[in-house]
């Protein structure tokens, strides 16, 4: 449980290369005793792309385990942004076209309310009541022509241009995360996963997997059933689970807190 926090938390994360790629890119944290959760895919080459992710999210749980005397979300934030300059000045130093960024979903639970930070197409979805939400937009080419009606999200799934994003650690010298804070309700469950699960398998399967077992199973089951399918892409995700100290009423939807 974190410290003044009304919640307990328990959490599992997993990830895998998937049937074709023989490295995988995609990292994950997970850290439910501090409250600090994320994705995170490489983009770029092999060598490239991987060093993002880890670097990325090895900086964000040295900052979880550590003591600070900030905000947890906050110095959080600043670590993705000094890992964004780092991965930049690394870049420019290969030269030529060379670029190590990765994307990054991340969720940090503080007393009663949850944040989620990301850039780029990593997603956090929450469920409750029996209900599946995506509580992150993409950062990416197919996101903005679904917005624009000209294709359905499910088209999105397997369009040409779904590796396009538009966002990215690494990707350029100013980086800009987009946040969005909610409360916490008693049995919340979260998903945070990279595109390797998005790509593969939709909203209605998820929510039948998250609405039963616990935390460890839904990762499993999850990954399987990704793994049954194409799954050309690497994966990483991870399944939280939320519960009040002291239970109150679950709130029929989520609710924004600006």
């Amino acid at each position: 449980m974190t410290e003044s926090s009304a919640f307990v938390f328990h959490s599992a994360g997993t990830t895998h290369p998937g049937r074709v790629r023989a490295v995988n890119q995609d990292a994950f944290v997970d850290r439910p005793r501090q409250g600090v959760w994320a994705v995170a895919d490489g983009v770029g080459g092999h060598q490239q792309g991987g060093a993002a992710s880890q670097t990325l999210v090895s900086a964000i749980a040295e900052i979880a385990i550590a003591p600070t005397h900030e905000p947890l979300v906050e110095a959080v934030r600043q670590r993705i942004i000094a890992v964004n300059q780092e991965l930049v000045d690394r870049a420019q130093a290969l030269g030529g076209d060379t670029l190590i960024a990765s994307t990054i979903a991340l969720m940090v639970a503080e007393g009663s309310r949850c944040i989620c930070l990301w850039a780029g197409d990593s997603r956090i979805y929450g469920f409750r009541g029996g209900r599946l939400t995506r509580l992150t937009r993409d950062h990416s080419q197919v996101e903005q022509l679904v917005e624009q009606g000209v294709i359905s999200a499910q088209e999105a799934m397997h369009h040409p241009e779904a590796n396009v994003i538009l966002r990215a650690v690494g990707q350029t010298r100013t980086l800009e995360l987009d946040a969005v804070v909610y409360d916490l309700y008693d049995c919340d469950k979260f998903l945070l996963c990279t595109d390797g699960i998005t790509k593969e398998l939709e909203e209605h399967e998820i929510a039948a997997i998250l609405a039963t077992g616990d935390c460890r199973e839904n990762c499993e089951q999850l990954l399987q059933l990704a793994l049954s399918r194409a799954c050309g892409d690497n994966i990483a995700l991870v399944v939280v689970d939320a519960r009040r100290v002291v239970d109150e009423t679950t709130a029929p939807r989520w609710m924004r807190v600006d």
